[in-house]
Formats: structure tokens, sequence, C-alpha cells
């Protein structure tokens, strides 16, 4: 194509073409006419920002020059992309490689295109801990007993009286637990068990930020799967994990992937859907996975605007033996070993100090160590569980002592595999030489077992029940060797029955013990239990037991059992329990033609707080009084459950509380008085391991009434008078009617009116101080 060329006319720009009008003349090749955005030398423009197909929302200055737009890297930035390589402080938005950008001039728009990994990563679920709720507790004292009365023929009867006392506060939680035995009539205790014996008296401290939990008195040791605990009189110092109920402590499995425009993704464990999420362009991470345990299959479904979907199938492995990375989980004791438990008060041997420790070194390995020291007893071993990829864990320690002069070791080997379908554990310890541990200290002759092996295998047949197998093998220290097997199938049949089939056997032994169990629901309570076996001595024996659960609110509940053959007589058993608010009563009796055995029991709880003495079922764990500050019968829920009505003292004792968990609390002000206010009728809650807490709901008898003010001439007074209150200067306005509520009153009251449209007047009344409502005085006339 020729040129067009002129001498002597101006060129005008129209449109991004070039004309002339007048002489022209074909000179050469004509360059391709310019882009209209070449045609804009500079321009400053107000852009929104859109990055991958997402709204940004900012509206930031972009600038053109010769065809190419820059823009500020700080606005870039803050629309959340992240260079890999410098840039300068205004880019050229063409000059990045990976970068590509598109003008909407008709939307005033700026469409950018980056890498995925250049936008900020996503975390879905959030797994971080939430503040640590200060856990409460007030001063008062807790009183559980246990008392149970038995009468068996030709042997006698005796009473024994099981209690712990609790006092606690803010410093800590004192407790004792002890046991009053008295014989009535025949010979079932010998002299020295009579009376009362003590148990265990332990003073506890928590703290609850550190998450660290202090005794001091009759404590027990801590110890790891390979290690054996002892009881002590001294001092314990370990790590609490429960005093954080949402922690979790061992690794959850994370899920990562990208997403290039705007997506929805959809989690799946096992073929449940268990997670949803909007996703913004970026890089993500899933933490949001249920606590599960065992192996598994996640699938991972990314949905775009355009409907289409990338499934990802991904395997995991969970399990709660190991710690987080960075974890720690140790106890430390010291303290004289306890000696004859359960049979005297104050008997303590050797002095003794115990570690164990337990630390997240990976995701996928924690280190375990223990350790022990007496006067005569040295030990010390190391081991740790390590998580093969998705085949599960191999657990192994090894561990070595020294006792009066005599050395021994121990080895621990292991592994554990579940998932959906099977479960399979394997446990080895053997010990060589003459490895001792601190349970050895008072019986210095004695030996542990020389070799413990146990195989365990579980089958979900699904339509055809659940199977399960195991072996035993224990060589004493004496040498003598015990081998067992189990096999067992279980299988929901209509509805909720069950049938429970068994067999076991003593390797040398002569019999299978065999047992047959069916499981029949009648209803929500009772279930009928018919059951056949057969012991080792190949007696056949039939059984057939009735049971009806008590309620958990409350009420009546009872078991009967009978069974016969073999040589023995038949076997007849019959109990009864009534539980009530206050106390639990159960009697009963059991036993063949030849001796019966008649029992009582009767087990609960007192507890003293606020001046109050409160009767309850026996309290285990932590516990709130409410109290409405002398307002009665005043109904109160925990966790949306109506648990009550306040007394006539206006307290009412919610035993169920569970430790450190922040349960929700509320009372129902519908039935109170109109002129009682409340500052509050819900709050949340925790309260320390074995204490209690007193939670008020303070409410107010407000003085209050609505009032008819009238003129001398009995005219409503004008809407909108100014009222006065001259004992408390409350103000108010007169509304429709002349009516004015006011509250805050006294017995004798004197009301300054400023008249809307001018003049003042007023007004004296009385109040009587017992009303409950709020009553409705006059037509008052304001002189």
């Amino acid at each position: 194509m020729k040129g067009l060329t002129t001498d002597s006319c101006p060129l005008l720009l129209a449109g991004g073409l070039a004309w002339c009008l007048g002489a022209t003349s074909w000179a050469g090749e004509l360059p391709p006419p310019p882009s209209a955005q070449e045609a804009i030398s500079d321009a400053e423009l107000y852009l929104e920002l859109v990055v991958n197909q997402m709204n940004s929302g900012n509206v930031v200055v972009v600038h053109q020059r010769s065809g190419r737009f820059y823009v500020a890297a700080s606005d870039l930035r803050a629309v959340g992309i992240d260079f890999p390589v410098p840039v300068p402080a205004e880019v050229a938005l063409d000059s990045v490689a990976g970068l590509h950008s598109d003008y909407d001039s008709q939307a005033q728009r700026l469409m950018l295109q980056v890498p995925p990994a250049w936008l900020p990563g996503q975390r879905i679920g959030n797994r971080s801990l939430g503040p640590g709720g200060q856990a409460n507790s007030s001063f008062g004292a807790l009183l559980n007993y246990d008392a149970y009365l038995n009468d068996t023929d030709d042997i006698g009867s005796s009473l024994s009286v099981w209690n712990e006392l609790r006092v606690f506060d803010a410093w800590g939680t004192f407790s004792t637990t002890g046991q009053w035995r008295q014989q009535i009539s025949g010979r079932n205790y010998a002299d020295n068990q009579r009376g009362f014996l003590r148990y265990d008296t332990t003073f506890r401290y928590t703290d609850e930020e550190r998450l660290l939990t202090f005794e001091a008195g009759d404590v027990i040791s801590g110890a790891l799967p390979w290690t054996s605990s002892v009881r002590l009189g001294g001092v314990l110092l370990s790590r609490d994990f429960s005093v954080r109920p949402d922690l979790v402590t061992y690794p959850l499995p994370a899920f990562a992937g990208e997403a290039a425009v705007p997506s929805s993704v959809d989690l799946f464990i096992n073929g449940y859907k268990s997670a949803s999420a909007d996703l913004q362009p970026g890089p993500y991470t899933l933490t949001n996975v249920p606590y599960i345990n065992g192996a598994g299959d996640a699938v991972v479904v990314t949905t775009d605007a355009q409907g289409r979907q990338v499934s990802t199938t991904l395997p995991f492995y969970v399990t709660s033996t190991l710690l987080q990375k960075g974890m720690s989980d140790f106890s430390v004791a010291a303290g004289a070993l306890r000696r004859n438990y359960g049979i005297s008060d104050f008997s303590y041997g050797k002095g003794l100090t115990s570690a164990s420790l337990r630390y997240g070194i990976s995701d996928s390995f924690t280190l375990e160590t223990h350790g022990e020291a007496a006067q005569s007893l040295a030990l010390g071993g190391i081991g740790g569980n390590l998580l093969v990829g998705t085949f599960g864990v191999v657990n192994a320690a090894v561990s070595q002592s020294t006792f009066d002069s005599r050395s021994g070791q121990q080895l621990s080997l292991g592994y554990q595999y579940n998932s959906q379908r099977i479960g399979f554990n394997y446990q080895r310890l053997e010990r060589y030489g003459d490895y001792a541990d601190a349970s050895l200290l008072d019986s210095p002759y004695a030996r542990l077992s020389q070799r413990s092996e146990q195989v365990t295998l579980s089958l979900n047949l699904e339509r055809y029940g659940s199977l399960g197998a195991g072996y035993f093998d224990v060589r004493a220290g004496d040498n003598s060797r015990t081998r067992l097997v189990n096999l067992s199938w279980s299988k929901s049949l209509w509805g909720n029955t069950s049938l429970y089939l068994s067999a076991n056997r003593e390797l040398g032994g002569e019999q299978w013990a065999t047992q047959a169990q069916l499981v029949i629901p009648f209803d929500l309570y009772g279930t009928l239990s018919l059951s056949t076996e057969r012991n080792q001595s190949g007696e056949n024996v039939q059984r057939v037991n009735y049971s009806r659960a008590v309620p958990s609110d409350g009420g009546l509940g009872y078991n009967l059992g009978y069974a016969s053959g073999g040589d023995q007589s038949a076997y007849r058993q019959a109990d009864l329990t009534w539980r009530l608010q206050s106390v639990q009563l159960q009697a009963g009796t059991y036993g063949t033609s030849q001796a019966m055995t008649r029992w009582a029991d009767a087990s609960g709880s007192l507890v003293w707080m606020d001046a109050g003495v409160f009767a309850a079922n026996r309290i285990d764990d932590a516990f709130v009084v409410v109290s409405t500050e002398g307002f009665a019968d005043v109904p109160v829920r925990y966790e949306n459950q109506n648990v009550g009505r306040t007394d006539s003292k206006g307290h009412l004792l919610v035993p169920w509380s569970s430790a450190y968990y922040r349960g929700k609390y509320e009372i129902d002000t519908l039935e109170l008085p109109a002129n009682v206010r409340a500052e509050n009728v819900e709050q949340r809650v925790a309260v320390r391991r074995g204490a209690g807490y007193l939670l008020n709901f303070p409410l107010n008898r407000v003085r209050a009434a609505s009032i008819e003010l009238v003129d001398a001439s009995h005219q409503d007074l004008p809407l909108g008078s100014q009222v006065r209150h001259q004992q408390t200067g409350a103000a108010a306005v007169v509304g429709w009617d002349g009516l004015v509520y006011l509250e805050g009153l006294a017995e004798d009251n004197t009301l300054e009116v400023r008249i809307a449209g001018g003049g003042t007047c007023l007004v004296h009344f009385s109040l009587d101080a017992g009303q409950d409502d709020v009553p409705l005085l006059g037509p008052l006339v304001c002189k």
C-alpha cells in the first residue's frame, strides 16, 4: 500500500485517524494508524482494580503514558498482590512477567490476572485457640457420701460409709477421702478394718494460663504406656491439657491448594461432607477437619463461577498418640512411697522421684522419656511414637534400671493401625536381667513379668456385623506362662436389637468358654437380655435379665435377673433405684437359695455455699450455685434446659457443670413482678475442677408508677409538659392522656411540672412500699 503525503495542509486528528484535505501525492509505505490508547499521550485515570475476576473494591490512580499503564506498587500490594521479585515504586504493568492487564473503559475497571501464588494464602477453618476463659471458684465446701448396708445369710450384716470432703476457693481445692466401716452382726470385718480409714488427702492448684497443675499430699506419679505409676506422699507438677477443652493436642491433617478465580470448596471426609467455604483467588489451606482417629480419605472439591469442578482425593492418618510439633506434656513427682493403701491411714516408705516427658519433635514423631530415682533404684528410658505415612503408628522404647546393685533392661515395641474397616494393634514388652521399677521398692524379692505380648484385630463387616480377635501371652516373674485366645462377633438386628457371640480359651486348657447374648430394647429405658454360656469346666448356664434405666431427670429404675444351669443353684437378682434431686436411694437382693444377700444404698452430696446448705446427687466434677439475691421461684436454665427454680432464699444448685467448660446459665424473668429489674439474664462461666462457683443474677425491685396528671379543671395536662421529681431530680415528659411514668419513687413524693405553653404546678402523692406491680395513680390534680 502506498502512503499518502501532503506538503501544505495541516493534519486534523479525529478518533485517532489522520486526514488531509487538499493536494496529495503517494510517497512510500504508510505505517498502521495508532490505537486509541496510543493517541492519548498522557492521561490520569481512576479505575477499580479487579484481580483474577475478584472485585477488590479499591479505586486507584492509573497513569496512561503512550498506551502503557502505570500503577503504584503500594496500590497493587494493597489488593493482595505479592510480587516474587522487587519492583519499582510505580509499576509498568506490561513490564512484569506473569501479569496480564485489560482496560474496561465502559465499567472503568482495570482487569488484572496474576498467578495464584502471588495472592495471599487463605486458611479455611480456625484451629487457633481463643482467649483462655478464666475458670472461677468461690469459697465453699462439699461432702460426697455413699452409705452401703448389706446383710448376708450365715455371715452377718455391716455398714460402710464412703465420704469425700472438699474445701475450695480461688487459692485451690483441698480434698480428703475415707471410709467408715462398722460390723452390725456376724464377722464381715476384722477388728483392724473397723472404724474410719483414710484414703487420700490432697491439695490441688491449677494455673489455667500455663496449663499447669500442682498437687501436694497423696498423689499418683505420672507414667507412659511402657512405665508404671505408684502412689506417693509428696508433690506433683504436671501439664494439664484438660483446662482447655477446645485444645486438640494431636496433629490434624491440613489440605492445601490454589484457586485461580473465585470459587467454592467442599471437603468430604470418608464420604461425609464436613465443611464448605467460599474461596478468593490464591492459595488456600483447609484446616477445619473434624476430630477423627485412624486412616481415612479426604475429597476436596472446588467449583468456580461457571460451575466447573475439580476433585482431589487425599489419604490421611490421624492418631491421638502423637503430640503436635513443639507441644510438650510432662509430669514430675517427688515424695515417699505410699504403703498399705486401703489398709493403713498413714504408712509411707522410701523416698522416690519420678519424671515423664512427651515432646512433639514433629507432627509425625513424638519423643518420650522417663526416669525414676530412689535410694536403691535408678531407672531411665527413652522411646517414641512414629507416624508411618498413612500406614499406622510404630512405638518403641528402651529403658535401663539398677536396683540393689542388680541391673536389667526393658524393651517395648508396638504397632497400631485403625481405619473404618480394620483395627490392628500389636504390643510386646520384654524384660531382661533383674529389671525393676518403683513398684518393687517395698518388695525387693518380687520380680516383674518377664514378657507380655498381645495382638488384637477388629473387622467391620458392615451388613455382616463386627468381628474381633485377640491373643494374649504373659510370662510371669516366676516363669509361669498364661496364653489366652478370644474371638467375638456382634451384629445389629431389627430395630436396636443386637446379637453378641464370644469364645475364649486358655491355650493348654481343655475347654472353650462360649457365650451368646441377645439384647432386645423394649422402649427408651427398658432392655431385655437373653444369654447362654458354657464355661471352661463344661457347664452350661442360661441367663435372663430385664433392666430399666433411671431417667436422667430422676425417677425409678430397676433390674431383674435370673440364671440357672450347671451344678449351682439358681441365681436370682432384683434391685430398685430411686433418684431424687437431693439423693439417690437403692435397695436389692441377690444370691441363691443357700445364701441370699440383702442390701441398701444411699448416695448424694451436701454443699455449703453463700451461707446455705444444698442437697444433691453425688457431685464428682464442678458445680454452680445460682443466686437471684433473695428472689424465690425464679426459673433457671442450663444450656437451654430447665433445671429448676430458686428456693425461698433465691438459690438453686446446678450440679452438672463440666470443669473448665463455659456453660450458659439463664434466668427467666417473665414471671417476676413488673417492678423487678434484672441487670443480666444470661451468663457464661467456666468453673475449676472439683470446685463450685456462686453465680449471681442481681435483681432489683424498682418503685415505679404511672401517673395521670390533670389541671384544676380536671383536664389532662398538655402533651410535652416537663415533670421533675423533687426528691431524686429525675425528669420525665407528660404523654398522651396526661400520663407520665417515673421510677425510683419514695413513699412520699412531690412532682414539679412545667406546663407546656407556660406556668408551673406541684403534685403530692404517696406510694405503698410493698407493692409488687406498677400502679396507675390518678387522676392527680396539679396545683
